[in-house]
């Protein structure tokens, strides 16, 4: 692996495209292509956990409030409807 890991979803991303231009370039050694492959697994699947977990959190914000009416969400979101462009 890399020595410095990278720490962000679009790091983590451009490191798999780092890794998969390097395989496709077809003079990587065996164990080295061992070594890219089992590091881009890992990336992988990070980036799938905060692909989750970012889509969990748009849920929530799109959820309806249920906190009342007294929820300012509640409150700004009918006038959103009308602002919208699609």
């Amino acid at each position: 692996m890399t020595d410095k890991l990278p720490k962000t979803f679009e790091q983590k991303l451009a490191r798999i495209d780092a890794i998969v231009k390097e395989l496709e370039g077809g003079t990587v050694e065996l164990q080295r292509a061992t070594e890219l492959f089992k590091e881009g697994k890992v990336l992988a699947r990070d980036c799938e956990t905060l692909l989750k977990s970012a889509q969990e959190q748009i849920d929530e914000a799109m959820a309806e409030p249920q906190h009342g009416a007294g929820d300012a969400r509640a409150i700004a979101a009918p006038e959103l409807d009308h602002e919208l462009p699609f």
